[in-house]
């Protein structure tokens, strides 16, 4: 698949995606940065989050509407959420920023409204995120676009990954291993399901992260993941709801060039010589004269040795050698060749 021209899936590089989500702390000014940063932190794309805190929930404070635990403990959704919008007057500004810039934007819509929107400003892709996975009318919604779909999966079964996957139709499509744990500890990641999702579906895999720091993507990109989704934020000091798990600029800029160099490292299956080794040879061991010995003096482990460079002959012909008789003087330090050798004596029966 393609998103904006470029290319996705094997053989490719990861399709970086910076998700600003709220870390724009309700500043246009800083959300604009965020794009300018995410450009020069080399992030192919950067993603939005397109509601309102009325279309992803309601106010209310009875039971399972105020959140218990975590980095938003106490706060009601609908409070949260008001915090966290990137409000839709903000799309158009954004949009024209980064296409300014060659960088690729698109969002998450949360209802059908959010798509309509982002139809209107023609973004090349649309991403579905993991809470909203089951929202199978909300995914049939956006694939009527005939735009690529990105879906995270965190907290689904392989059933309701099926069912996604089946309401997104023919559409192009990347499904995104992720873990919904806000941070991610490591050892929950078990990034072997990138491999096993892209094989299970059909599809190009990738990694939508929500650990700390850049191992996790970076052990992603060695295992062939098409996309890599990170959080971004310009500082963490600078609070924000998404703050905590995000990635600054600099840091960032690391993951970019950790995973490309990593990605690139793979390679394939290969054990010629590669250009950059090509002159080692030369100083590989080899059979060399380390004493001198006399023309029809027999040649011992006391005047041929295997040792460096690598001029003379290979190592594996030094007990054939041995017991020979040189055919003429060798002095020491002479790279050792058949043609100083004597030939054997046949013994007379």
């Amino acid at each position: 698949m393609t998103i904006a021209g470029r290319p996705i899936g094997p053989g490719h590089p990861p399709y970086l995606i910076a998700e600003m989500s709220g870390n724009h702390n309700g500043d246009l000014g800083r959300a604009l940065a965020l794009v300018e940063a995410a450009k020069a932190a080399g992030a192919d794309a950067v993603k939005l989050q397109t509601y309102t805190a009325d279309t992803i929930t309601i106010a209310h404070d009875g039971p399972g509407f105020r959140l218990a635990g975590g980095l938003w403990d106490g706060r009601t959704l609908h409070d949260l959420y008001r915090e966290a919008h990137t409000p839709w007057e903000w799309h158009a500004p954004l949009f024209g920023r980064a296409r300014e810039l060659g960088l690729t934007i698109f969002s998450s819509p949360f209802d059908e409204t959010a798509v309509e929107l982002l139809e209107g400003l023609d973004a090349p892709a649309f991403k579905i995120a993991s809470f909203e996975l089951i929202d199978l009318p909300l995914i049939r919604r956006a694939a009527r676009s005939g735009k690529p779909l990105i879906m995270s999966t965190g907290l689904a079964t392989l059933g309701e990954i099926e069912e996604a996957v089946a309401a997104a139709g023919e559409v192009p499509l990347v499904l995104l291993h992720c873990v919904s744990g806000y941070p991610t500890p490591p050892e929950d990641c078990n990034l072997r399901t990138i491999p096993h999702l892209a094989e299970a579906f059909g599809v190009a895999a990738g990694l939508s992260d929500h650990s700390e720091g850049i191992a996790v993507p970076v052990a992603a990109a060695v295992m062939g993941t098409a996309v890599i989704e990170k959080h971004f934020t310009l500082s963490r000091a600078d609070g924000g709801v998404d703050s905590a798990f995000s990635l600054e600029p600099a840091e960032f800029k690391a993951m970019a060039d950790a995973v490309r160099t990593a990605t690139a490292a793979m390679g394939r299956v290969d054990y010629a010589v590669k250009p950059s080794e090509a002159g080692g040879r030369d100083y590989r061991r080899s059979l060399y004269v380390v004493a001198d010995v006399a023309a029809g003096e027999p040649l011992t482990a006391a005047n041929v040795r295997s040792i460096r460079p690598g001029f003379g002959m290979a190592p594996k012909h030094l007990p054939d050698v041995l017991g020979h008789r040189a055919a003429r003087p060798l002095r020491r330090g002479e790279p050792l060749g058949w043609e100083m050798l004597a030939p054997r004596e046949e013994p007379h029966g």
